[in-house]
């Protein structure tokens, strides 16, 4: 869960684990957790989903990843947006959206994280790294 507080996104409840945050004047960075028992990375979870450990440490990620899946909604806002479930370069999988149109969006697909926020679910937005292959057209 998150609430905006002028360009900070952060979580509603307690510390900063799993969340959105500043490094620079424009950039933003993806807070996960890795288990220090087993090392398994996580996103916004209270145990590891391995060894039910309790003992996280929260690392922050290099905002890069590759979309795992990607599916296009069209409820509760004007125009049609992607929803896409991306799996970051260190091992955990989180919700977001990728920019551009969303017929366009396919697994495999590199990503980085944006400045960009999501109007309206307030979730991590990302962008292609590598223009899709038009091999066809």
């Amino acid at each position: 869960m998150y609430h905006h507080s002028g360009s900070v996104a952060q979580q509603a409840a307690g510390s900063a684990t799993g969340v959105l945050e500043p490094q620079g004047p424009e950039s933003e960075a993806i807070l996960f957790q890795r288990c220090t028992w087993c090392g398994t990375a996580m996103y916004h979870r209270l145990l590891c989903p391995v060894c039910q450990g309790s003992d996280l440490r929260t690392e922050r990620s290099e905002g890069v990843g590759t979309v795992r899946h990607s599916t296009v909604v069209h409820r509760n806002t004007p125009a049609a947006r992607n929803v896409s479930l991306i799996e970051m370069a260190e091992g955990f999988v989180l919700r977001g959206r990728v920019m551009g149109p969303p017929i366009g969006i396919h697994s495999g697909d590199r990503v980085r994280l944006s400045t960009a926020k999501d109007p309206v679910r307030g979730e991590p937005v990302f962008q292609l790294i590598d223009e899709p292959y038009r091999a066809w057209t």
